[in-house]
């Protein structure tokens, strides 16, 4: 009778030891501090975000979200989404944060919180060499294409009710240049590196000046705080510069109008 209750004893010890190392794993031990970082990009906005051939994307985004989680001491994972569903992909839980090159606008402001801009840009006209449009006014009643989910679509709006969406601005630019459309409205960097890809577009008016951030769900103020001092962080220590000087030889992430 005592071998079988030392037995007893010794299997539901094995048994607890057991269980306790099932849930250190599935609490993430082995990945850093165990917390993730999950964030959102729509892998078809170059140079900001480019699918690879193994599915993993690439870009400045990419490199900007991958060095904040760094900063927050977080285990960084991608999601590959569609641009236009990736805020309310964020403001229903799906990720913790879109790190896509998202402006920030009155609308989306009350969808999301954003984080202090990790860049400035503004959009600007595009158009094929031959085309005479040099500004806004001169679009009006024309055929302008735009990605989906973005504010282009509401500056085009203001001349022309011919506005047509793409997945991707990069895939409208492409349209554009082989004759479809008389302009797409973009951001005038990933424009510039349209036409330094090789696509036959020149660059006419910039229609204004925008910031991009980080969004992350409203009631999410622990993480934003954390996301806001990693970017002063990477500011002040001259990350961001690089990362921007690395794709596109300039520094975007510095206000222009400081």
């Amino acid at each position: 009778m005592k071998k079988i209750k030392s037995l007893l004893l010794l299997l539901t010890s094995a048994a607890l030891i057991s269980a306790c190392g099932t849930n250190d794993d599935a609490n993430g031990e082995g990945s850093g501090d165990g917390e993730t970082f999950t964030y959102a990009a729509s892998g078809e906005f170059k140079p900001f975000s480019v699918t690879s051939g193994d599915g993993t994307m690439t870009g400045f985004d990419i490199d900007v979200a991958e060095a904040v989680a760094e900063e927050m001491g977080m285990e960084p994972e991608q999601k590959k989404f569609k641009f236009s569903g990736i805020v309310e992909g964020v403001q229903s839980g799906r990720f913790d944060a879109a790190v896509a090159s998202h402006t920030i606008t009155e609308e989306r402001a009350e969808k999301v919180a954003f984080s202090t801009p990790y860049y400035y840009s503004g959009p600007q006209i595009f158009v094929r060499p031959d085309s005479t449009v040099e500004t806004l006014e001169d679009l009006e009643g024309m055929e302008i294409a735009v990605s989906k989910g973005s504010t282009y679509a509401d500056t085009a709006s203001e001349v022309t009710d011919e506005i047509q969406s793409y997945d991707s601005d990069v895939v409208a630019l492409e349209a554009l240049s082989k004759g479809k459309h008389d302009a797409v409205i973009t951001d005038f960097v990933t424009g510039k590196e349209a036409i330094n890809a090789g696509l036959e577009l020149e660059a006419r008016e910039l229609l204004g000046r925008s910031e991009q951030a980080i969004a992350v769900a409203k009631d999410n103020e622990e993480l934003l705080k954390k996301i806001n001092e990693a970017l002063d962080t990477l500011r002040e220590n001259g990350t961001l510069a690089e990362i921007s000087e690395e794709y596109f030889g300039d520094d975007i992430t510095t206000d222009p109008e400081e």
